[in-house]
């Protein structure tokens, strides 16, 4: 098992997810396929696939509580990137989605993505009991108003302004952190992880999905746009406090470094093979330098 196989499987089975949806309303659908699957990374539903693998090897059992994780990530990026929010042309290296099918659309495309995700999530539910109802519950919530709903607003709020270290955190670990917390977790609990270990893991997404964020707000000022496919400088463009402009570029590598390390060290006191895990989190932080 290795990163590329289960990521090649992962698109498979996304890229299958709409075929027949062909009534009426069926441009949704192809907004709503337009945007989940023109590429990227694929980080939460292999974080997840990643844990649950550590105490079950059949991830194929869940793959698809990873593509439900992957469309709520997705609606949420086809939403940030409308008029009214931050207003981007390109992302994943192709125009955004409402800049092919139109504001609305756009809008209910990332509606569908995030209730179809929910559909998934409750099908998978049925019959499996309490340990299933509590992982998919943590995904839902961490999509949530107290999730990256709440960090966005933050983040829409704080446009323009300077804010303090804490507020800038809270607005990270619920913009980006949560979902790849809960991607961590969830996985691990489905997997049938002692209770020790989802506490390690918990503690693992919270420092991951940090040294994500502010890695991201790293590559908004060095990164290239044909690399990384959505357009560099776009939070200077907008005036957002990020935790490049309060530390500095170097600063904030050092902070990536730290927190990588801080990952790798916990993932080293969890019994099982966790090599996968530690794959990942080394290659989010050489992520298109």
């Amino acid at each position: 098992m290795n990163n590329k196989v289960i990521k090649k499987e992962v698109e498979e089975y996304l890229s299958r997810y709409f075929e027949g949806k062909d009534n009426y309303n069926k441009r949704v659908y192809e907004s709503m396929n337009y945007s989940l699957n023109a590429g990227g990374k694929r980080v939460r539903p292999l974080l997840l696939l990643a844990s649950y693998a550590i105490y079950n090897k059949d991830y194929k059992e869940v793959i698809d509580i990873a593509a439900a994780i992957e469309m709520i990530h997705t609606y949420s990026l086809i939403h940030d990137d409308l008029p009214c929010m931050d207003n981007d042309d390109l992302r994943r290296g192709r125009p955004t989605n409402h800049k092919i099918f139109g504001y609305s659309i756009a809008l209910l495309a990332g509606d569908g993505l995030l209730n179809e995700a929910m559909n998934i999530m409750f099908k998978y539910c049925i019959g499996k009991g309490e340990e299933a109802l509590k992982a998919c519950l943590m995904i839902s919530k961490a999509a949530s108003s107290d999730g990256m709903i709440g960090g966005q607003v933050v983040d829409i709020l704080s446009e323009g302004k300077k804010i303090n270290e804490d507020e800038l955190r809270y607005m990270h670990k619920k913009k980006t952190g949560e979902l790849i917390k809960a991607a961590v977790v969830s996985g691990a609990i489905l997997g049938g992880a002692p209770l020790h270990d989802v506490e390690l893991l918990s503690q693992y997404g919270d420092k991951l999905g940090l040294a994500f964020q502010i890695e991201d707000d790293i590559l908004d000022i060095i990164g290239d746009t044909k690399i990384m496919g959505k357009t560099s400088k776009s939070d200077l463009e907008n005036d957002k406090c990020t935790y490049v402009t309060l530390y500095g570029i170097d600063k904030c590598k050092s902070i990536c470094r730290e927190l990588t390390d801080e990952c790798l060290d916990i993932i080293g006191k969890i019994q099982g093979n966790t090599e996968l895990l530690k794959e990942i989190t080394e290659l989010l932080l050489k992520r298109n330098r």
